[in-house]
């Protein structure tokens, strides 16, 4: 349980820094097309090869990663991905950090503990091959109920004739792309678990390629609502529907359970609430911030690199973010930002 607890946070760390490293050398790199002019300077970039080659890694440290441990252990595990990257965001990229980060990811690591320690091996239990479509019918209930709640809403706001952006789009925008991420581990665990019970390997393609698919649409419903909305709203929401719509279907549709013991048991669902509460202080900790008392602010370093991407508009945070669920706003408004103010 333990090797699979440290190949996901390998992972994670891999996935989350190297979209960090990619985006970091994509400032100064033309678009991205098939011309070879064009992908040689990609891949002579050294931030940009590096950043791609350990997000590489870390998709496949992850694949490892499920087909030993049960999704509801991973998934979780997963989200501290954000943790991982805060702390490599202030000793690399020199970002100043606040208590409430620190905060953040002292919860998640406490809550990565409790998975470890409540987490059991479990004996894969048998599934049928119609559990994929009935997950894939699930999901698409799922968002038939999201975009009818999005329509009715903008056809609301176009009645009282509102222009901003609100927060019901944002929520929406980041539950969809969470519930795909999740699923993205579930369909994974589903094809090694077809191997184990004496299906066609040809299945596990299948599914890691199915999987591949929910990551790509998760990535393209949060970018949309990265574009005008506030990063912090749809991270959260992304970040959190990941972690649960992850352990629901570990439990309902591959049959995972709560261990036996009661300790463990107790163990296990702390350290589920622990990352989810670390990972969000770590998004919205600037907002947080701000809201405490202005002596108490005083005492708490703000952070002028982070801090200075979450005082902008929604329209800005879209271009200073990547489409991922757990890369930090601010930090890559950093990435962005410094350029421009060398050239200035």
């Amino acid at each position: 349980m333990w090797e699979a607890i440290c190949l996901t946070l390998v992972a994670t760390a891999g996935n989350n820094i190297g979209k960090v490293l990619q985006k970091k050398g994509t400032v100064i790199l033309p678009p991205l097309s098939f011309k070879l002019k064009v992908i040689r300077a990609y891949a002579l970039n050294r931030d940009w090869a590096v950043g791609f080659l350990m997000d590489i890694l870390g998709a496949f440290l992850m694949l490892i990663a499920l087909s030993q441990a049960p999704v509801s252990v991973i998934q979780p595990v997963s989200g501290c991905g954000l943790a991982i990257l805060s702390v490599f965001s202030h000793f690399y990229l020199k970002e100043v950090m606040n208590a409430v980060d620190w905060m953040g990811i002292t919860f998640a690591g406490m809550g990565t503990i409790g998975v470890g320690a409540g987490g059991e091996e479990q004996v894969a239990s048998a599934i049928s091959i119609f559990h994929l479509p009935w997950l894939a019918f699930i999901v698409a209930v799922l968002f038939v109920l999201l975009n009818m709640w999005l329509r009715i809403f903008r056809r609301h706001r176009r009645e009282q004739e509102m222009m901003e952006y609100e927060v019901v789009e944002e929520i929406i925008y980041g539950l969809e792309s969470g519930i795909l991420f999740g699923m993205s581990s579930v369909v994974s665990k589903m094809g090694f678990l077809f191997m184990e019970q004496g299906f066609s390997r040809m299945l596990v393609p299948l599914c890691i390629g199915i999987s591949m698919s929910c990551s790509g649409t998760g990535f393209f419903y949060q970018t949309r609502g990265l574009k005008h909305g506030r990063a912090i709203v749809v991270s959260t929401c992304a970040a959190v529907a990941s972690i649960v719509s992850g352990v629901l279907a570990g439990m309902l549709v591959l049959g995972e359970k709560l261990p036996s013991a009661p300790a463990a048991r107790l163990l296990l669902l702390l350290g589920w609430m622990l990352i989810i509460v670390g990972v969000v202080l770590l998004v919205s900790s600037a907002r947080l911030v701000r809201l405490l008392p202005r002596r108490f602010r005083q005492l708490v370093p703000s952070g002028v690199g982070r801090n200075s991407g979450l005082k902008r508009s929604g329209s800005v945070h879209a271009k200073d973010t990547s489409p991922s669920a757990v890369i930090h706003a601010a930090t890559l408004h950093h990435l962005i930002s410094s350029p421009s103010k060398e050239k200035a």
